[in-house]
């Protein structure tokens, strides 16, 4: 079946596929990143990276409270960069399941007042290559005011046999829609995709392939900008996104520990959901139900059983992200209350559950990563002090800010030869001038249920 979309996901996929890996620019990107690394490395170890505004400091003595703090933290984080650099390098994905050993597959697909994009999502899963015999697409519309319902009995329509839908009267929230999915779900594997998402055609063989190793519970797939080409701020995301999937979590990946199946593209072996289901569905945190945040929850879930959870390069879903800078802020800060969250009950309950190696390699990710949000705020407190004193303050920091993204971008074009590149450096100004503010608000707020999407 030809996927009605083909041509408009080509071009919005553009050079979102992997780079080749073994080619002559590829090796001179892991020796610029490797060169840039050292010199990171060196800088901090060697107490020269913070040298200029520690020299600012002296007229200040209490100033030094923090930046000494600042300048260990730098040095750990530098060491941590390294560290996941190289299990990056060493990632590779999973040989993806082929059409006579695929195994049945429910593809979930929860809707809230998505209007036509619903009909794009339902139609690139049921153009995927996959045995049809061995798959059910499920479609819930979580009670839409708009014209959803339409659109997916419509794309149902298209594909009788292989499409069943399900509406709510009233609007129960996406948790309760995936809930009533996994319960009906008939496959071995069962695969969740945001209704404002298309997957390419090979994402579902993809997918199920890393479920030939027993010990895998969940797979996370990867996730670009289906409307990257409609403003600078999906511009700068698709290069986030990809920094995020396909660095982070193929390094997680190498030790089984992939902390977020993200909801845009996951997929879990139904045994081990049906086991976790009432927990998940039933979850509070301080009192509070708990709505947002159902991927990161449900990955808790499957870790503590004691599954591991891989990445998946290989299995691509394009999905639809904020074109305003009010949107952006309120998908952020959902995201982060659920990390406060989720990050909370890992630490407490999960990664005690989890083999000795994986153990020690979370525990010292997660510390190294999570003491930069009370330094970085420390931080902000020093430089505004120093910038009062002396304005050059903020030039030496945005110096530093262009340096540390331009090795970012290193990365990026490593994963996609793309001049999309520039738009990250532009992310790295943007995220650190205009949403400083979201985390500790999250903090603040980590009790509110509002899903802030719509």
């Amino acid at each position: 079946m030809q996927y009605p979309e083909a041509e408009e996901l080509a071009a919005v996929r553009g050079a979102a596929a992997s780079a080749p890996r073994g080619d002559a620019w590829d090796w001179a990107l892991r020796g610029a990143i490797v060169a840039g690394l050292f010199a990171v490395v060196y800088a901090s170890l060697a107490g020269r990276a913070l040298q200029p505004l520690l020299h600012d400091a002296e007229a200040h003595p209490w100033a030094h409270l923090i930046g000494r703090p600042s300048l260990l933290w730098l040095s750990m984080g530098s060491l941590l960069l390294a560290f996941r650099t190289s299990l990056w390098f060493l990632y590779r994905p999973a040989a993806a399941a082929g059409m006579a050993d695929a195994p049945s597959l429910t593809v979930i697909i929860p809707a809230y007042n998505e209007g036509a994009m619903v009909e794009k999502s339902i139609d690139s899963v049921a153009a995927a290559h996959y045995p049809r015999e061995r798959l059910q697409i499920f479609v819930v519309d979580d009670g839409s005011k708009d014209d959803t319902w339409q659109y997916i009995e419509r794309a149902a329509q298209r594909h009788p046999g292989l499409v069943t839908t399900v509406r709510f009267e009233r609007n129960r929230g996406k948790r309760a829609a995936l809930a009533e999915g996994f319960r009906r779900a008939r496959g071995e594997v069962v695969v969740t995709i945001d209704s404002d998402s298309v997957i390419e055609p090979g994402t579902l063989l993809a997918m199920a392939g890393p479920f030939r190793d027993a010990k895998v519970g969940a797979v996370a797939g990867k996730v670009a900008v289906y409307n990257r080409h409609q403003g600078i701020i999906p511009r700068m995301l698709h290069v986030r996104y990809i920094l995020s999937f396909d660095f982070l979590r193929a390094a997680q990946s190498t030790y089984g520990t992939v902390y977020c199946c993200p909801g845009a593209l996951a997929a879990y072996r139904a045994s081990v959901v049906r086991q976790v289901l009432d927990q998940w569905t039933a979850q509070t945190f301080l009192g509070a139900a708990c709505t947002y945040g159902e991927d990161r929850s449900m990955t808790n879930f499957i870790l503590a059983r004691g599954y591991d959870t891989v990445y998946q390069r290989d299995a691509v879903v394009h999905t639809i992200v904020p074109l305003t800078y009010a949107k952006l802020c309120k998908m952020f800060l959902r995201w982060d209350r659920s990390y406060v969250r989720e990050e909370a009950r890992f630490f407490a309950r999960v990664v005690w559950k989890r083999p000795l190696g994986p153990l020690l390699v979370s525990l010292l990710d997660a510390f190294v990563t999570n003491l930069r949000y009370p330094v970085a705020y420390a931080t902000l407190v020093l430089l505004v002090m120093l910038t009062l004193h002396d304005p050059m303050t903020v030039l030496r920091v945005l110096l530093v800010i262009g340096l540390m993204s331009s090795l970012n971008m290193l990365y990026y074009l490593r994963s996609e030869r793309s001049w999309d590149f520039l738009y990250g450096i532009f992310y790295a100004y943007y995220s650190a001038l205009t949403m400083f503010w979201i985390f500790p608000y999250a903090v603040l707020t980590v009790r509110a249920r509002s899903w802030l999407t719509r």
